[in-house]
């Protein structure tokens, strides 16, 4: 997430009321996770396990719960909370908005869209031309949706991040100000839920086909021309290359690849990246025709069996 204008390391730790390493002018431009930030970018940081790779992370600003040496060309926010204080910048730059209209006035409907009843449209919406939102659909703020996209009744873009830290008193959510970007010739089915990015953004890439009940998960990545058939869930942080099937019922981890031209057969749990244009199947999920020869070597145990009591 970038900043409308660039900061400073001292306005930034004004806001959240930090100690800070590094010149008072050094700039700032934006907060991100770690998988996606860049020259500019505050990322945070909150256990000893992570401090490296935080620290030589692609970002310039460290938010850190611990004063450690600085890395020539960064600066470092020392807070006692980094997940706190980096929910209060969220709050500060990407505020919520209430609505007053289903469809916002600051909303952009491209021609030849066709928006049916009960439907939502948030705020700084951008929806292209030929388009086709069926009854009940809600698109949160900000999300971009290319030309020639279908959504079917009843499918949430753009709702928070699965994403929790757990305090004594109780879980205690990391905000969301990501947003959702659907590309041309996308068709989502029904009661489908695709989250936004924690800071970034979730895609799902030109001319992918999504059946019903389908959830994505934050900041994940659906590549071009990739089939997924309902009932499957993808956790947040996955990329999904090109020309990619997924069968119905399957499960993936979060902070995976599944290679282009992958194909995974229905009900299988998904743990590992994948290679190109294999086919895997079974939970945990391996190869298929591993998995074909495994299941068939297991049938052939009763009879084995039998034979030992014989002998």
């Amino acid at each position: 997430m970038k900043f409308p204008k660039a900061h400073t390391l001292k306005e930034i730790a004004n806001l959240i009321s930090t100690e800070y390493i590094g010149a008072d002018d050094f700039p700032v431009l934006g907060m991100n996770e770690i998988h996606v930030v860049e020259s500019g970018d505050i990322v945070f940081v909150d256990h000893p396990k992570y401090y490296d790779k935080a620290l030589e992370s692609a970002a310039t600003i460290v938010l850190i719960n611990k004063k450690v040496g600085c890395p020539e060309g960064k600066a470092l926010l020392i807070s006692d909370d980094p997940f706190r204080d980096f929910n209060k910048l969220t709050s500060h730059f990407k505020p919520f908005q209430s609505s007053s209209s289903a469809i916002s006035q600051s909303a952009t409907i491209g021609q030849n869209t066709i928006i049916q009843p009960n439907s939502f449209i948030g705020n700084n919406v951008t929806i292209g031309d030929n388009c086709l939102i069926h009854s009940n659909v809600s698109i949160y703020d900000d999300t971009i949706i290319g030309n020639n996209v279908t959504i079917h009744a009843g499918t949430v873009l753009g709702a928070s991040a699965f994403y929790y830290k757990n305090r004594p008193e109780g879980y205690d959510q990391l905000l969301s100000g990501g947003r959702i970007i659907i590309e041309d010739n996308v068709d989502i089915g029904a009661l489908c839920t695709i989250d936004k990015g924690v800071t970034g953004d979730t895609t799902i890439g030109e001319g992918s086909k999504l059946d019903n009940q389908i959830q994505i998960g934050h900041d994940t990545l659906i590549g071009k021309k990739c089939l997924i058939a309902s009932q499957t869930g993808i956790a947040g942080c996955v990329v999904v290359e090109d020309e990619v099937t997924i069968w119905g019922q399957v499960g993936v981890k979060s902070g995976i690849t599944i290679a282009k031209g992958t194909v995974i057969y229905a009900q299988s749990g998904l743990g590992h990246s994948t290679k190109p244009n294999g086919t895997y199947f079974g939970s945990p999920a391996i190869e298929a025709r591993e998995k074909f020869k495994e299941m068939a070597y297991l049938r052939k145990i009763p009879e084995i069996l039998k034979k030992l009591k014989n002998i």
